[in-house]
């Protein structure tokens, strides 16, 4: 079984780290102790895996720095980290790449971006993000900025996309940059569905029917962001998955099946937010990922659904934006 995972924050995991603490120099992106690496990637047949650039809009960033020079560094530290070993992993700027890669047998590296605050009204930075490779941007994370508005426990669930949060979206549509939904507001939703011209994601989101969470998704959204050609990734968090806060795959399993129910199977795919989320996880290393394939096989999901859901509906998104 082949995975591709929209979202995690092993980067800037390793970074804040590396700011704060003496770590041993063999600690890195390649290899660690975190939930992710990337040699466990590849051991674990991931076809691409997206590494979110997370900026924290707060007084502390990381490099003490700028929100978006920090941003900066970081993506250049990034770059800087894949480049080791090109023969195993390759950036992702275009279908094309994607294919290139699978075919020459190399992980895909996605970068995205997790916050678009750190633009800070520069619509300019846009351009110059996907420049330097990023091809996706979570509009907000848990902070209103100058896009829109987070959905924190439903405080500002109806405020939707700013005026200039519309001209990030079209601006991101011309590009090619992947519109992620993923901690927006549900007025901020509706409003990229509204005015976006390509399919979307919610990089990180699970089911609000099978758990009631500002961050995961109803079923409304679900059906709009598959009638927009748009895909959610399950989110290994507990407090995403159940009332009781456990991850486990059987909470995984029954959010996968209800998405599919009411968006289809090509709605579904994994975002799993490993490296950004705590507490005790049933799955917490990419290295037992199977674990969730097996689960699904065992609750009598057919090999194609699978495959979809691991792997191949994420493929059919990439063609379908990109192609």
């Amino acid at each position: 079984m082949r995975y591709i995972d929209f979202h995690i924050d092993t980067l800037m995991r390793w970074l804040s780290a590396k700011a704060t603490s003496e770590l041993p120099s063999n600690v890195d992106l390649w290899t660690n102790d975190y939930h992710v690496d990337i040699e466990r990637l590849i051991k674990s047949n991931y076809a691409a895996q997206f590494f979110a650039c997370f900026i924290y809009l707060g007084e502390d960033p990381i490099f003490k720095v700028s929100h978006y020079d920090d941003a900066l560094k970081a993506i250049d530290i990034f770059h800087e980290q894949i480049a080791k070993k090109p023969e195993k992993i390759a950036l992702v700027r275009s279908y094309q790449d994607y294919l290139n890669n699978m075919n020459n047998n190399k992980l895909s590296a996605f970068l995205t971006i997790e916050e678009g605050g750190i633009i800070d009204g520069k619509i300019e930075r846009v351009d110059e993000l996907y420049n330097k490779g990023v091809r996706a941007i979570t509009l907000t994370w848990n902070y209103e900025n100058c896009i829109g508005y987070p959905n924190v426990e439903y405080k500002q669930k109806d405020s939707g996309l700013k005026p200039f949060g519309i001209e990030v979206v079209e601006k991101m549509n011309d590009l090619g940059i992947i519109v992620d939904v993923s901690h927006l507001s549900d007025a901020g939703f509706y409003d990229v569905h509204k005015y976006s011209k390509r399919p979307f994601l919610a990089t990180h989101s699970n089911s609000r029917t099978i758990c009631e969470h500002s961050r995961n998704l109803t079923d409304e959204m679900v059906k709009m962001l598959a009638n927009k050609g748009g895909m959610t990734g399950i989110n290994f968090a507990g407090a995403f998955l159940q009332k009781d806060g456990k991850s486990t795959v059987d909470s995984m399993v029954a959010h996968i099946k209800h998405l599919i129910n009411v968006g289809g199977l090509e709605v579904v795919g994994l975002g799993t937010d490993l490296d950004g989320i705590g507490g005790e996880l049933e799955i917490g290393s990419a290295g037992n990922i199977h674990m969730l394939s097996e689960a699904m096989e065992r609750n009598g999901f057919k090999t194609n659904e699978i495959e979809a859901v691991c792997y191949k509906n994420a493929e059919a998104f990439f063609k379908r934006f990109w192609a």
